[in-house]
């Protein structure tokens, strides 16, 4: 047995009417709605021309600097899938680049979050195929391994199982659990219609701010 150099199979897949439900929730009330405790960490920004990512999580592991594994995953992507690569966070060599996203856009992948670095960000930059990313550099990836493919990882202390649910925009990206979609889309919903009616209010003139100024006299503030 080889350790820490193996491709797993995915047992279980957040459904596509699923995905597409969560297509419309910011991201903000997805996390707000997960107790302000799971976050795919600050460094991990979009750097795509724009638009939403949404889709199952075909988790990697490589060995920083090596792209092996994220090749083997590509050629196992399934459409929908969203590539998610712990490369521990190092930035010394890309691991993706035009040819290989442009490839993974090809065969109907949702995008790719790398934890580490990639490089013809300006190609990323102008096309909408969602990559994240910590950091941008030419120099290139290695190719021995090993990785694992289909494995459990952790970005910045979010865990990611393969077919848990990934969603992304403008403010970062986030998993939901797969057997936590129904009950996070419920309160992230509800969030998201709440929002609404106060942007509404706020732009009628109407909105309440008398929470603020009850807040403040039970913390006990003085002056108020």
């Amino acid at each position: 047995m080889s350790i820490g150099f193996k491709i797993h199979s995915r047992t279980r897949t957040v459904d596509a009417a699923t995905v597409e439900r969560f297509k419309a929730i910011a991201v903000a009330n997805i996390s707000d709605s997960m107790g302000r405790m799971t976050h795919g960490g600050p460094r991990l920004r979009p750097m795509h021309a724009g638009g939403v990512l949404c889709g199952v999580a075909m988790t990697v592991k490589a060995r920083p600097g090596d792209n092996l594994m994220v090749h083997a995953a590509l050629n196992r992507v399934k459409p929908g899938d969203v590539i998610v690569v712990d490369a521990g966070s190092d930035l010394t060599n890309a691991i993706v680049g035009e040819l290989m996203l442009s490839h993974a856009q090809q065969v109907g992948c949702a995008g790719m979050i790398i934890n580490g670095a990639v490089r013809d960000s300006g190609w990323i930059k102008a096309n909408s195929f969602p990559v994240y990313a910590a950091g941008v550099t030419h120099r290139g990836p290695y190719k021995s391994g090993p990785g694992e493919v289909n494995c459990t990882i952790a970005i910045d202390g979010m865990v990611i199982e393969p077919g848990d649910l990934i969603v992304g925009d403008d403010d970062g990206f986030v998993c939901v659990p797969y057997d936590l979609t129904e009950t996070v889309f419920a309160a992230a919903d509800k969030k998201q219609q709440g929002e609404a009616k106060t942007m509404a209010a706020i732009k009628a003139g109407t909105v309440d701010r008398s929470w603020v100024e009850r807040e403040l006299e039970k913390a006990g503030c003085e002056g108020i």
